[in-house]
């Protein structure tokens, strides 16, 4: 991989060309037109203090008071007007910076969220830590994008405005300048190119892998604890920050070259304009404060030029981010629309009921048949419990239909999504208030303080709203809720949802039998046709059929009545 490299270069583009031509297009274009002419206004105030610079220094060595004070008021008047240039300067091309990350986030998160894509992006182990991804790669890339073009235009005004003021000092400096440059650009790409940019690459993922190891452990402590499996997760921990620290070991080690040839290649601008134009200034051809101008002209102008060198670390890092970025946007466009049913996927179809129709369904990477050929319909009120060993694909089988795994065939016939609800075994407890949870997923509806005290006492959590200081209290629900609660908090999600089907994974695990009928009771009253996995048989009587899975792939369907558990 090459700074130079022409696949970078669109991979780049790719990410970075939409905001400059969608929605948002004249707004990022104003404010990135303003920020050149701001540059501009920088790049011709430094030519004017290094003028002035020249000036008094020249005043100095001849002993000219006049001279030396005109200019030095000269150089305060060009300090007044300068400030806010370089003030503004910063504070549009911050501006422009948030606007673009605000823009690419929400393009990134529109396409990660949009049909359910983030599961599918966070069971793949290609795509590592898409989080980090869209939370921090993107600020990068905004913000680094925004730098190196800026420093571009602005070297593209240095190179034109200095090299005017050096060539009207020197020609031998100029003819020097472009073959120093020249030199240090080649050197550095191919002697430092390839090595730092893979190592930066691998430095970004290594890092998010150790911090993802510590989000795991935050949030797993209880079942940490209760295995005391701290030495084990420890040692994990540790090994995946000790794989950042020996690869950041070997980037500092390949920097060091780079920063050995970096001060060496900028240290030797200090001496080389001196002496290539001391013989005219010994001579009496040139003032002393040519020596300064020159100088000044030659730092800039190289700068200018050898834009690589300066910025080769920061370019490498940037590359790095770019690659990350572009495999993620590879992958998001397709959740835009549906997956595309063909061979070898299960087809999706909107009906008015649940009807499986020689559904044949493999794990995602295929290695495995789990059920074969299954057909069964689910008619409205004649609730469906499925049963089977651990392992046999229960639960798949409801990933399934819930339109999560797709591998395999058939066609999966399923009421629309507004009218289906899945309650997992482990409910999910959103960022929110308890009013929140209540109403999730559709917090748009308005329902009563009175009717969620009702809808709490339903499913024996009277006393919830009160506990917790009301409805519009904000907490950490997944901490302070036991399992039990959480899994009533969902049933009464259910219950105020009314849906037409119920899907629910052992939904009840974490309560007694008690508890279980009387949620399920509850539940069934407002019609709702069930589908539950479980290993209870104490619900059994709220379902009309029972699908049974034997874990060869092959299937019995028994009426319930005629069901036996021990079978």
């Amino acid at each position: 991989m090459k700074i130079a490299d022409r696949h970078l270069w669109q991979r780049f583009l790719a990410i970075a060309t939409p905001y400059w031509r969608e929605d948002e297009r004249w707004k990022a274009r104003g404010l990135l037109l303003l920020l050149v002419v701001l540059l501009l206004g920088q790049t011709q105030f430094a030519v004017l203090f290094i003028r002035q610079t020249a000036e008094f220094t020249s005043a100095l060595a001849a002993r000219d008071t006049a001279r030396f004070w005109e200019a030095i008021r000269y150089c305060l008047i060009l300090l007044v007007v300068a400030v806010p240039i370089y003030a503004f300067y910063y504070f549009v091309r911050d501006t422009l910076g948030i606007q673009w990350r605000r823009w690419l986030t929400g393009r990134f998160l529109r396409g990660y969220f949009s049909h359910r894509h983030f599961y599918e992006l966070n069971a793949n182990a290609e795509i590592d830590n898409p989080d980090q991804r869209v939370a921090e790669d993107i600020a990068t890339f905004t913000q680094r994008s925004l730098y190196f073009l800026l420093v571009i235009i602005g070297s593209i005004v240095q190179m034109v405005l200095f090299s005017r003021v050096l060539w009207s000092t020197s020609h031998e400096l100029v003819y020097f300048l472009v073959f120093y440059a020249t030199a240090g650009t080649l050197v550095t790409i191919l002697v430092f190119g390839k090595v730092l940019i893979g190592l930066n690459f691998n430095q970004l993922r290594r890092e998010a892998d150790f911090r993802y190891s510590l989000v795991r452990v935050r949030e797993n402590a209880e079942s940490i604890a209760f295995y005391r499996g701290e030495a084990q997760e420890l040692q994990q921990v540790s090994r995946r920050f000790t794989a950042a620290f020996n690869n950041f070991k070997q980037l500092i080690r390949r920097q060091l070259g780079l920063n050995f040839f970096q001060h060496a290649y900028n240290l030797l601008t200090i001496v080389v304009p001196s002496a290539i134009i001391a013989p005219r200034v010994l001579s009496g051809e040139l003032e002393v404060g040519a020596v300064v101008q020159a100088a000044g002209a030659f730092a800039a102008v190289l700068s200018a030029i050898s834009l690589i060198v300066e910025n080769f670390e920061g370019l490498s890092r940037f590359s790095a981010g770019i690659d990350r970025l572009s495999t993620l946007s590879k992958v998001l466009p397709a959740s835009s629309a549906p997956a595309e049913t063909g061979d070898g996927t299960i087809s999706l179809v909107e009906g008015d009921r649940l009807r499986l129709e020689r559904v044949t369904l493999q794990t995602p990477r295929r290695e495995r048949v789990l059920v074969r050929d299954l057909s069964l319909v689910v008619e409205p009120g004649a609730g469906l419990m499925i049963v089977g060993e651990s392992g046999s694909g229960k639960s798949s089988l409801l990933r399934a239909i819930a339109g999560l795994w797709y591998s395999g065939s058939g066609t999966i016939v399923h009421p629309p999504p507004g009218s289906v609800l899945f309650l997992p075994q482990q409910p999910y407890m959103l960022l929110g208030t308890l009013r929140a949870q209540l109403l999730y997923p559709q917090p748009e509806r308005i329902v009563s303080d009175d009717q969620l005290l009702q809808l709490l006492a339903q499913v024996n959590l009277p006393d919830l709203a009160e506990r917790f200081g009301g409805f519009d209290i904000e907490c950490d629900w997944e901490k302070v809720l036991s399992f039990g609660e959480r899994q009533r908090l969902a049933f009464a999600r259910a219950l105020l949802t009314r849906p037409r089907y119920a899907i629910l994974d052992e939904a009840t695990s974490a309560l007694d039998v008690p508890n279980e009928d009387w949620l399920y009771r509850q539940l069934a009253e407002t019609g709702a046709t069930l589908v539950s996995v479980s290993h209870r048989s104490s619900i059994l009587k709220y379902h009309a059929h029972v699908l049974e899975l034997t874990g060869d792939s092959s299937w019995q369907s028994y009426p319930a009545a005629h069901y036996r558990w021990a079978r």
